[in-house]
């Protein structure tokens, strides 16, 4: 569980430094938008000006300076409407008309939508008695509108990032956590299979020996089991070949396994279809997923003991199997957890038992198994479902 608890706060705080990094870089972005377009702004003022200084010359003034103003602005496009809203002049404007005069219209066009915008300035022209207006309109440069943009340019930048960072770390945890399963499971296969095989030779001099005692045949129960137990660890990191079999023979298995090691207060229900019902699995694993269900279901209800009710549905592409308890339920945000690898709610667990599970169903016989639903206190539902 504390390993879940570190992967989820590295998950918060990548979110976290994602976010702040994408506020501060739009807080930044706006500031700087800001003060360009006031520059901008200014610098279309004495746009303006060389504009009506430039109507109101006479043969005697002198445009050096008036020219050069209007010369020196290669980046803020501009067109100046007279009152009749007719472009008169236009620059740093893409335009695609075929001709000067359909340029002109698209450039009225044009700075109609900018002078509606706000963005325009008015300017007198003629003498006292015949004052005119003409409207200088320009929009944002290309350097604002590519400062505008590029906060969200960075932020899908920034999100990539801490999804690729998330996805590298969650993948990293999963092989070195698989490398460990698959090597102590072998592991584990091999160290039990001495002692077994000792067991099983005892065994047979017991019987012949004891041939009339009753205990012998529940020691040689048991000492199979133990086969059947190495027989599984085996059989974890590689792929077992499944063969069709019968979805009740094997529910029966772990009711009958379950019955003779669980308190009396545990009871065991069945819920099968009158017919079998075959699947291809691997019949010793997917016991094992049935059996950890019903183990947790036990753990669940406590010394009070309860139900468990194991029922199977047989559809024609799909085969349903439903393992239900009267446990005390799990709470909300740990449904979404309880297939992690290390998460537990048990004092002495490991967290590996309904990961592994999960393992055999999805990865060994493409199956799914999630939690059909869980209620504090009225129990918990697995499902498994099956292609036929």
């Amino acid at each position: 569980m504390q390993l879940t608890d570190r992967i989820r706060q590295v998950k918060i705080f990548l979110v976290v430094a994602a976010v702040l990094i994408a506020v501060a870089s739009l807080v930044v972005s706006h500031v700087l938008v800001h003060d360009l377009s006031i520059e901008e702004r200014n610098k279309m003022g004495v746009w303006a000006e060389a504009i009506r200084s430039f109507n109101a010359a006479d043969e005697n003034t002198d445009l050096g300076l008036v020219l050069k103003v209007m010369d020196e602005n290669n980046t803020i496009p501009v067109v100046v409407l007279d009152s009749d809203q007719n472009a008169q002049i236009f620059r740093n404007v893409s335009l695609t008309g075929t001709n000067y005069e359909d340029s002109l219209r698209q450039a009225a066009s044009l700075g109609k939508l900018w002078k509606k915008e706000g963005q325009f300035i008015q300017i007198e022209v003629g003498d006292g008695e015949h004052t005119d207006y003409q409207y200088v309109c320009y929009d944002d440069s290309v350097m604002i509108k590519r400062l505008s943009k590029w906060p969200y340019v960075q932020l899908g930048i920034v999100m990539i990032f801490v999804v690729v960072a998330i996805f590298a770390l969650l993948t990293s945890k999963r092989a070195e956590q698989n490398k460990v399963w698959v090597g102590l499971s072998k592991e584990t296969a091999h160290q039990l299979g001495t002692p077994i095989s000792s067991l099983m030779a005892w065994t047979e001099i017991l019987k012949e020996t004891y041939p009339d005692d009753d205990l012998l045949p529940e020691m040689e129960k048991d000492v199979k089991r133990l086969q059947l137990i190495a027989d599984r660890f085996s059989k974890i990191g590689s792929l077992p070949e499944p063969v069709p079999s019968s979805l009740n023979e094997v529910m029966d298995h772990v009711i009958d396994y379950m019955d003779r090691r669980t308190s009396s207060k545990v009871k065991m229900v069945k819920d099968f279809p009158d017919h079998d019902v075959v699947v291809s699995i691997n019949a010793s694993l997917f016991e094992w997923v049935i059996e950890n269900l019903s183990k947790n279901a036990v753990d669940a209800m406590g010394a009070d003991g309860g139900t468990i009710t194991l029922h199977v549905e047989d559809h024609e592409q799909l085969a349903v199997i439903e393992v239900s308890d009267t446990g005390k339920g799990i709470r909300k945000k740990d449904v979404h957890n309880v297939f992690k690898p290390g998460f537990t709610t048990k004092k002495r667990g490991w967290g590996l038992g309904l990961s592994l599970a999960k393992r055999i169903v999805e990865e060994y016989h493409t199956g799914k198994i999630f939690v059909k639903n869980s209620e504090l206190g009225k129990g918990t539902t697995f499902r498994i479902e099956l292609e036929k």
